[in-house]
């Protein structure tokens, strides 16, 4: 498909058509001519909306190009506008697609929904945030971590591997998000991408059966509950991002983060899992020149620092040179490929719904002789306990 972009010719012919200053002053970063009024950039939005909405805004100020967002659900945001997109395909509605998240992204890129964006100030975006034939671009992200309540547990005692949370003195103590939305999804896609790789297959099975053991619960409500469950003393640790950890010490809650690793200590790109932002251009929009416009500027440095600066506290990451705190610097990021996890994360999540479902969980954790987690789906606890046999 070619690619979307706005050529000096289409820009000669505007400014002529148009025949006013403010075209051109707009051409240049500041606000001016009407142009614009009747033709926004209809973006669909999976970044939490008090976040967007002035990073938004800063664009329609900066080129007189309005915005008109459509926003979702906390929980479901990006599977539900990904799937809107889908069903939209041979009509498209949008314009560009802005996630929090660019495992979907990715997907609707390799579905052909998503299509290769040129513009001047995309051209050096780094390599690695950056789809190699420019469907979608990431920029700033957020880590995932464990959550815990240092008045309650010791920050020394604080898992600092994902593999922790298996060990018995977690036993009905850990909670995360409901795995089929989220961020939760594409981790537990990374986890299994990863350790098949580094350790060997049927290891992310065999972690999910000792969260079963240990009783963890699935949450509704997304991330943030999975951080309100553990301030309110309902579980000792969770899995959980960084932005929420953040927004939920703004409102006073005594609550902090580890970040774990996924290898051991020492291990190199086995470390923390940082999820970017991605955006990119629907195919067949309505306005998809402005639309280009408008994933430049999402790109930007500056919106990278804004995002950073913002109540989601986001780690920059196509830009360096922006300076992050010591609590949000990750320095050892897990190196696992954002198209790797697309593909994985509906496996991984299949997965950890039937060995996490909570009549399996319960039938796990309910004593009989000589069973094991393998044992899980077969053992009948209606059964009666056979009496030992005598010795001969």
């Amino acid at each position: 498909m070619k690619p979307v972009g706005t050529s000096h010719r289409n820009r000669f012919e505007w400014m002529v058509r148009v025949g006013c200053l403010g075209a051109v002053l707009s051409m240049i970063g500041s606000p001016g001519c009407e142009r614009h009024a009747s033709t926004p950039v209809v973006a669909y939005v999976s970044v939490d909306e008090q976040v967007a909405r002035p990073i938004l805004a800063a664009f329609t100020e900066r080129t007189g190009i309005p915005v008109k967002p459509l926003f979702d659900t906390e929980a479901t945001k990006t599977t539900a506008l990904a799937s809107r997109l889908r069903r939209e395909s041979d009509r498209p509605r949008a314009d560009l697609f802005w996630s929090s998240a660019p495992f979907e992204v990715e997907r609707l890129a390799s579905e052909g929904v998503l299509v290769p964006a040129v513009h001047p100030d995309l051209e050096k975006h780094p390599a690695r945030w950056r789809r190699a034939d420019d469907r979608w671009f990431a920029f700033a992200g957020r880590a995932r971590v464990i959550v815990y309540d240092p008045d309650v547990i010791d920050p020394a005692e604080v898992p600092g591997r994902w593999t922790s949370l298996v060990e018995p003195r977690f036993r009905d103590a850990v909670v995360m998000a409901d795995p089929r939305f989220g961020t939760t999804r594409g981790h537990l896609g990374a986890m299994m991408v990863h350790w098949d790789r580094t350790a060997m297959p049927g290891y992310f099975d065999a972690w999910l059966d000792g969260l079963a053991e240990n009783g963890v619960r699935m949450l509704p409500g997304g991330n943030a509950a999975t951080v309100e469950a553990v301030a309110r003393g309902e579980a000792l640790v969770g899995m959980t991002d960084t932005d929420d950890v953040v927004a939920a010490r703004r409102r006073g809650l005594r609550v902090a983060a580890s970040v774990p690793r996924h290898g051991l200590p020492g291990e190199e790109d086995a470390g923390t899992l940082v999820i970017p932002n991605a955006a990119g251009i629907v195919g067949g929009g309505p306005n998809p020149d402005d639309a280009v416009r408008l994933l430049a500027f999402l790109a930007s440095e500056e919106v990278e620092r804004m995002l950073h600066e913002s109540a989601s506290r986001n780690i920059p990451l196509a830009h360096p040179r922006i300076e992050v705190e010591d609590d949000l610097r990750i320095e050892d990021p897990l190196a696992v490929g954002i198209a790797e996890v697309a593909a994985a994360m509906d496996p991984a999540v299949d997965r950890a719904m039937r060995r996490l479902d909570p009549e399996r969980i319960r039938r796990l954790r309910t004593p009989g002789p000589g069973r094991s987690i393998g044992d899980a789906e077969a053992y009948d606890p209606s059964e009666p306990v056979p009496a030992p046999e005598s010795d001969p």
